[in-house]
Parts: C-alpha cells; structure tokens; sequence
C-alpha cells in the first residue's frame, strides 16, 4: 500500500466500541489475544517463543499493540511494527471468533491503516495466506493493498503437549 486508504466507513452501530494502543502488554494477555484470534488461521510463531523472545519483540518501540473492545471486552487486536522509516508493516490483525461476523472487521482494518500511516511511511505491508480468512486477501485489496508477490510455507500445528507447556508458562 503506497497511500493512506481513501475508503471511509463509520463506527458501527449498536456495538460500544474501544481501541486502546497497550504500552507494555503483558505477555500473557498477548498471548490470550493472539491464540484466541489466531488459533482458527494456525497461527503459530509467537506461541513458540519464549518469554525473553516475545517480550524483546513487544517491548521494541519500533511495534504497538492496539486491542478492539466490543461491548466492553477484547474483540481483536493488531500489531504494528515499524520496519524504517518508509515502510510500516501491518505484523497482525484479526478478530476474535465471537466478533467475526458483528459489523466491525472492515472498520476495525481501516483504523488500523490509520494508524499505520500516522508516521507518513512511504508504504504500509502486510503478509496474508490461504489459512486466513478466505476473504482477508480481498478486504486488504479493497482498502488499498496491491499484491506484490505469493511464496509457499509450511506451517507446523500446535501439538498438544506444546499448548499444555504454553498454559502452564503463563
């Protein structure tokens, strides 16, 4: 993306809603956030890392974490990380299951390009696969996003034993 996007959409409706930047998230309420949004799309490299890793990436100023409430409650958060100074990176953005499908998502995505472009980077990225939501490709298209490239990865799921060591870290 090499524009702030020109879409315009308002609050949604009938939902009380909240975006709170969180200064020194605490690594388990990321974590909560990110298995509870990013456990449907496999996501799976911050659940991996340990405390020293996720805590040097969280605390970077260089990246923010802003969460979504619906209703007083986390709904979604995104992540951004600011890879230079002409090129913001959207690193996360999802909801979680009980929002998807309430009227927020494109509202939500559309504060988040806000906030990418808020230090006038020459161009904001994100990074989307076939295990995201099937129409998360075309959303990032139709606020502005332009394809630039498709890769093949692989993506090992979560053992059991794996989440059972994360629960019981936190």
């Amino acid at each position: 993306m090499t524009a702030p996007p020109k879409v315009s959409l308002p609050i949604p409706v009938n939902i009380q809603t909240a975006l709170m930047r969180v200064n020194n998230i605490p690594l388990h309420f990321y974590r909560y956030l990110y298995w509870r949004v990013g456990k449907r799309w496999h996501w799976q490299k911050r659940m991996r890392m340990s405390d020293a890793e996720l805590s040097a990436i969280l605390r970077d100023p260089k990246n923010s974490v802003t969460v979504l409430y619906m209703n007083g409650a986390p709904a979604g958060f995104f992540e951004l990380n600011k890879a230079s100074d002409e090129v913001t990176e959207l690193s996360y953005f999802g909801l979680l299951e009980e929002a998807i499908g309430a009227g927020v998502g494109k509202w939500f995505l559309l504060q988040a390009l806000y906030a990418a472009w808020q230090d006038n980077p020459q161009r904001v990225t994100v990074t989307t696969n076939t295990l995201d939501h099937p129409r998360a490709l075309q959303l990032y298209q139709m606020m502005g996003f332009s394809p630039v490239g498709t890769y093949e990865a692989w993506v090992e799921p979560l053992a059991d034993t794996e989440l059972l060591e994360i629960s019981l870290r936190n």
